[in-house]
């Protein structure tokens, strides 16, 4: 799995690709928080646009991470998922709590 992280104001922008699996969620986890923490970020954008496969550890990332940004009163979004991405986000009621987006200029515009 790769992932970078771009801070734009107060929303961080995390582009990940790969697998957001049991192998890596626990890294990612980390490193976004310590980013989230860096840039002073309440907004978060996930562009999911190179993610090939989700589990539920990658699942239980997400979630954790819509948790923390409500508790700062900001907002998460979904950006660029896959089809097979989108349908196990959209079955886990991932979307019902976080909309999702074509791009992140369409992400951006809405925080």
């Amino acid at each position: 799995m790769k992932y970078d992280f771009v801070s734009n104001r107060i929303t961080l922008i995390a582009r990940v690709s790969g697998e957001l699996d049991m192998l890596s969620a626990d890294n990612f986890r980390q490193e976004i928080d310590l980013a989230m923490e860096k840039n002073c970020s309440n907004n978060l954008i996930l562009n999911l646009e190179g993610v090939n496969f989700i589990d539920s550890s990658g699942l239980g990332v997400i979630l954790g991470r819509y948790k923390k940004v409500s508790l700062r009163g900001g907002r998460m979004a979904i950006v660029g998922a896959p089809v097979q991405v989108k349908r196990i986000l959209e079955l886990s009621g991932v979307l019902g709590i976080s909309k999702a987006y074509d791009n992140e200029t369409e992400a951006l515009q809405a925080m």
